[in-house]
């Protein structure tokens, strides 16, 4: 792969990347209408030459910049979770009365997020012939030969709560949240034994719930008293278990398993608060993956002492997002270092990798920045890579 003067094996992109105008033209529409069936292609003409010309355009971009990993921007995306979820075989998607509500960037109000959010289970779940093995075959169709390709989809266990949350999902199928949970798990193996057919090595488990559990958390619905915290916590374990039997299968078949954190990424805007010294010893201490991308660009996440829980987890890589993809200018480079330094005291330099602390365009509108500007920051990202690694 041919790399740039200021390319590093230690900067890393967490996957999407801003999308076109041409494929918004089209990711516009879509999300207006629920009488179409994913992944969309036949009820609009062009729609899938458009998205295999922007892959293709943004895999070659991502070579010129000499990024180690190479995703197709998510291009394939309108939402960083719920495309995967609609291409599992049972669900219905349909327009919500409402979207999901971020806070707006006064964080005194509310913003309201696109509306084809709705889900409803119509029959038994099975993850067999999904559309991402299609994307991950034309990523690979255009991509070099030997570049490493990372395909993202949503964690199980962040499915698993969202929907069986839900007073949506209803009793149509399932009775109880145990029977959605088995199938779901078994949905995923499905996919996942069919990407390591098609080729596929990594897979990425984006994930943002955990800080439901975070006691300093003022937007958690769990926060306060008025709650059994046993209980409370027993969820956790849910999720917990869920990921890790997941995590064992795709390690079982010889895929390296990724997991990415944030507190909502939504038109530069964020859902919530809560560090990661009150959930460390839940999602960073008790799940197994090999790599952990975490969101640190602002206080919300709180103090680096959360990383001590990898003392005992030598072999687990983490790529700290110091770096923030939501904001159009050039990040602080000396607090940038400072905050390397600092966490190395916690985890082996050898072990940690920089990133922006999300994607640029996690739901196909993207964050309020131009592509140039996108580019910029991820060069400068390189360049403290590069200076603080050197390699």
């Amino acid at each position: 792969m041919t790399k740039t003067a200021n390319s590093t094996n230690r900067f890393l992109t967490v996957g999407s990347l801003l999308r076109p105008e041409s494929l918004l033209d089209y990711k516009t529409k879509i999300e207006h209408r629920d009488d179409i069936a994913y992944p969309f292609y036949n009820d609009f003409d062009g729609y899938k030459r458009e998205e295999d010309l922007a892959v293709e355009a943004v895999v070659g971009q991502q070579i010129e910049h000499g990024l180690p990993e190479v995703t197709d921007g998510e291009y394939s995306k309108s939402m960083w979770h719920l495309d995967f979820v609609w291409g599992l075989n049972g669900i219905k998607r349909y327009i919500a009365d409402n979207g999901y509500f971020f806070r707006d960037l006064d964080q005194e109000s509310n913003y309201e997020t696109r509306k084809d959010i709705g889900i409803t289970i119509e029959s038994p779940l099975h993850g067999h012939n999904h559309t991402f093995i299609d994307h991950f075959n034309r990523l690979k169709e255009v991509s070099p030969q030997g570049a490493t390709l990372k395909q993202c989809i949503p964690s199980p266990s962040h499915i698993f709560g969202e929907l069986s949350l839900s007073e949506e999902i209803g009793g149509k199928v399932y009775q109880t949240a145990e029977e959605f949970k088995k199938d779901l798990s078994q949905a995923y193996k499905d996919f996942l034994k069919e990407f390591a057919e098609a080729g596929g090595t990594i897979i990425q488990f984006d994930d943002c719930l955990w800080e439901l559990f975070a006691e300093d958390n003022p937007h958690s619905p769990f926060s306060g008293t008025d709650f059994d915290h046993s209980s409370i916590l027993g969820l956790a374990q849910e999720f917990i278990d869920l990921n890790n039997d997941v995590i064992a299968y795709a390690h079982s078949l010889g895929l390296k398993v990724y997991t990415h954190n944030c507190r909502g990424n939504y038109d530069s805007r964020n859902m919530g608060g809560g560090s990661y010294e009150k959930i460390a010893h839940l999602f960073l201490e008790k799940q197994n993956y090999d790599r952990f991308y975490l969101e640190w660009d602002d206080e919300r996440a709180g103090d680096l002492s959360a990383l001590s829980v990898f003392k005992n987890k030598p072999d687990t890589e983490v790529v700290l997002g110091f770096l923030s993809s939501k904001s159009a200018k050039l990040d602080d480079e000396a607090a940038v270092y400072e905050q390397l330094e600092k966490a190395t005291q916690y985890v082996s330099k050898d072990n940690l990798y920089l990133s922006h602390q999300c994607g640029f365009a996690s739901c196909d509108g993207g964050n309020e920045l131009s592509q140039e500007q996108q580019w910029d920051k991820i060069k400068q990202g390189q360049a403290i890579a590069y200076r603080f690694w050197g390699e």
